[in-house]
């Protein structure tokens, strides 16, 4: 299709809701399409069709019916959309066939029609559109071009407008990208802040392909998705999108609370600060990595911090192959060199990249993994937020108590109040990480990151408790009201509310039960005579307090964090 040609198509449509100047604004679907072929060279009009299209809903609001005439009973009897767009192409390629052209361009009186109802609809209803729907003229831009001092375009007719510009060479064809080109953002890259959104209320797992889909219709800057991301590095369901220019923002702020499958979008107005702190880098390391095109990321959370590139590609398999082999590997690191447990994967296809995805908390070593869709800005931010963190510093030992045996072991949650964590009693000893996510079903996607912790007894074994740190009272009220009792391997497991602060306590040696709290069985140790003889072992000269709280409580040497949190904890009290 030629930029400009002597045969024009000119193009019209309406929804079942607003129209004119906020059409596609309400995410109301097409009910009419009108088509016309201009013949420039031998100035003839061709004949006007005029298509009714059956939507989904058929329902059309009163300022509609106001607007185009139509009511329900017009469109009742309509052929769906994709059948209407099958007839506009046949119907286009005749007609231009026939006048012994090849070429044409698309002209709209406005390009909502294009960007915001027919491109989005068609997104959402997975219909593949002609090719002439991605590229257009805007007859009341050219208009203006073409004749700056003759008022007020909204108040000129199409056809008005279009007389005096036929013989104009349109100066700008307007395209809509066919795919979104992800990529990189350098820090020093000049971010237009009026051409930045922040989409609220994602489904976590959404991937910048899916937000660009959100958007069709509109040109997103190459790289211009950049999702955000918790404190704990997870996504939380925001991301900031750049556009080419302001003009497809302000399009984009019309889209706001529109949905992307049941849940509708909030879209605000945002800086191009805020998109280069989470989105731009400085990291070369990164640059190399994407600097491979055209491929699919997958980031993994929760590998063993032993775990090798070898490791990593025995699990995802041979139906999974890495873009070339280890090279296609990304490890994240602390600045001191220690892995964070996360790592980012290159596929060069999407088959490639759904098996790995099949792989979704399967097990390697003894933690299962995390694999979902990623994207190269958040390469770019996890690299940013791990390579920024402060070496943790090493505190001086304690004069009085050397080994930290009777405080709360550092890697347990703060205790507090908030009744935000339940307890699992009565696990069949074979329970693993699996069955327990398994047993909590549909609430799994509500567990805090690093929120499962196994309670072991004395002598290493699993002693059928475990407790877990839900995102909100509110979803720990929920796991205790639906799961409590509920069957696991043939046993019952009794679930109930509790807090980290008495989940400390347990853990320290207290008891936890539906008629309350008990304390561990000894308060915090006298000063020991001896203190350069505190140890933990049973050769040692302790008193009597420490010696009963070591009995009580014999920690692990290490937590054993997986990505989602599980930890280990040996403990000999009668849970």
């Amino acid at each position: 299709m030629a930029s400009h040609s002597d045969t024009l198509v000119v193009f019209f449509g309406a929804t079942a809701g607003e129209n004119g100047g906020k059409l596609g604004s309400d995410e109301r679907e097409i009910i009419l399409l009108v088509w016309q072929i201009v013949d420039l060279h031998e100035k003839k009009v061709g004949k006007l069709h005029k298509c009714f299209v059956k939507p989904d809903t058929l329902e059309l609001t009163d300022q509609c019916k106001e607007e185009t005439g139509l009511t329900v009973d017009d469109i009742v009897k309509a052929e769906p959309l994709d059948k209407v767009l099958q007839q506009f192409q046949q119907s286009v390629s005749s007609e231009v066939k026939c006048l012994g052209r090849t070429t044409y361009t698309l002209c709209v009186d406005s390009p909502l029609v294009i960007r915001q109802a027919l491109h989005p609809e068609a997104s959402k209803k997975n219909l593949v559109l002609p090719e002439i729907f991605f590229s257009f003229v805007d007859v009341r831009k050219e208009f203006h071009k073409c004749c700056p001092n003759a008022g007020l375009a909204q108040k000129l007719t199409l056809t008005s407008m279009l007389e005096c510009i036929l013989y104009h060479k349109f100066s700008c064809v307007e395209t809509v990208n066919y795919k979104f080109d992800s990529g990189t953002c350098s820090k020093t890259e000049p971010v237009d802040s009026e051409a930045v959104i922040r989409a609220r209320g994602l489904p976590w797992q959404s991937s910048d392909q899916d937000i660009a889909r959100f958007f069709k219709g509109l040109n997103i800057a190459k790289g211009g998705v950049a999702l955000c991301l918790n404190a704990q590095g997870r996504r939380n369901g925001e991301a900031l999108v750049r556009f080419i220019n302001s003009e497809h923002r302000d399009l984009a702020l019309e889209r706001h609370k529109h949905h992307m499958g049941s849940r509708y979008i909030e879209v605000y107005k945002a800086t191009g600060e805020e998109f280069l702190k989470i989105a731009g880098g400085t990291s070369n390391e990164v640059a190399q990595f994407l600097s491979k095109e055209n491929q699919v990321i997958i980031r993994m959370r929760g590998l063993p911090f032993t775990a090798t590139p070898q490791d990593v590609l025995a699990f995802l398999g041979p139906e999974s192959p890495v873009t070339d082999g280890t090279e296609g590997l990304l490890f994240v690191k602390y600045p001191d060199g220690r892995p964070t447990g996360d790592a980012f994967v290159l596929f060069s296809c999407e088959e490639y990249a759904q098996n790995a995805l099949k792989k979704h908390k399967q097990i390697l070593g003894k933690r299962y993994i995390e694999l979902f869709r990623s994207t190269a800005a958040e390469v770019q931010q996890v690299l940013n937020r791990y390579m920024s963190t402060p070496l943790i510093s090493t505190l001086p030992p304690s004069p009085i108590m050397p080994v930290p045996v009777l405080t709360t072991p550092p890697f347990l949650p703060a205790a507090s109040s908030t009744r935000d964590c339940v307890r699992l009693r009565g696990l069949p000893y074979t329970a693993g990480i699996e069955d327990i996510l398994e047993f909590m079903g549909e609430h799994t996607v509500d567990i805090k990151p690093h929120g499962v912790h196994m309670v072991l007894n004395q002598q290493g074994r699993p002693s059928g408790d475990a407790f877990i740190q839900m995102k909100s009272p509110d979803k720990a009220f929920m796991v205790a009201q639906k799961c409590h009792k509920k069957t696991m391997k043939d046993r019952y497991v009794e679930v109930f509310q509790c807090s980290t602060e008495e989940m400390s306590i347990v853990l320290m040696g207290g008891t936890l039960n539906r008629s309350g709290l008990s304390p561990p069985p000894c308060k915090l140790p006298c000063k020991s005579e001896t203190p350069n003889k505190v140890h933990i072992s049973k050769s040692c000269t302790i008193n009597e307090d420490i010696q009963s709280m070591a009995n009580n409580l014999s920690i692990t040497g290490h937590s054993c964090f997986d990505s989602v949190g599980c930890s280990s904890f040996q403990s000999k009290s009668s849970l």
